[in-house]
Formats: C-alpha cells, structure tokens, sequence
C-alpha cells in the first residue's frame, strides 16, 4: 500500500499493533462498531452535565482526558473502515458533498432542521 495520507499510516501502524499482538481474530466490523460506539459514549461522558459554555471551555486536565477518547474514537473508526475495505476520506467528501446538496446554505444558514424540514 501506498502510504498516500496520515490516515493510511495509521491504518497501518492499527494493523501491526493488531497483529503483533493476535487480536485480529476479534476484529471483526461488528466487535469494532461495537467498540466504537463504546467509545464514542466514554466521549460524551466528559460532557454530560456542563452548560454549553462550560463544554466550550474546558480545562487542561478535561481537556486531554477528552483528546484521549477522540482518539479512541478515531482508532476504532479507522480500524472499521479497514476491516471493511472502506476509504473513509472519500466517504466523508461523498457525504459532505451530499450533505451540501441537502442543505443548501440559502435554507439551512442559522437553521438546525434536518434537511427533509427545510
């Protein structure tokens, strides 16, 4: 593989690190979605209970506990997308792209309804 962008040598290094240690066998898309999700609840439990100023400024300490779980975060979506043989970077410009034509920014500007609402 061509290491074309940051996210492909992640992906590699994941795969290494996986595999030095023979956890392949319990990688599978639904145990890594699973994981995921996990994570992605440790996340939001930083937040829970602040104002949203408070969510806006958080400490030092706050601050890399939850740079900790974003990174979590992004381990395990990059872990999914190659299990899944997915390149993640083009499905998010895909998405963006499609989320540009669902909220044309005339309509959606200052607006937080779903696209369907606009």
């Amino acid at each position: 593989m061509d290491i074309a962008n940051p996210l492909d040598e992640l992906a590699l290094h994941l795969e290494q690190f996986a595999k030095d240690r023979e956890w392949q066998q319990f990688h599978s898309p639904k145990n890594l979605a699973s994981a995921l999700v996990v994570e992605a609840g440790e996340l939001l439990e930083h937040f829970q209970w602040l104002t949203e100023q408070q969510s806006r400024e958080l400490p030092r300490e706050k601050l890399d506990a939850v740079a900790g779980e974003l990174a979590d975060v992004l381990l395990y979506l990059v872990q999914l997308s190659t299990a899944l043989r997915v390149d993640i970077i083009a499905a998010a410009r895909d998405k963006l792209s499609l989320n540009e034509l669902r909220y044309p920014v005339d309509r959606a500007r200052g607006n937080s309804k779903k696209y369907d609402e606009l």
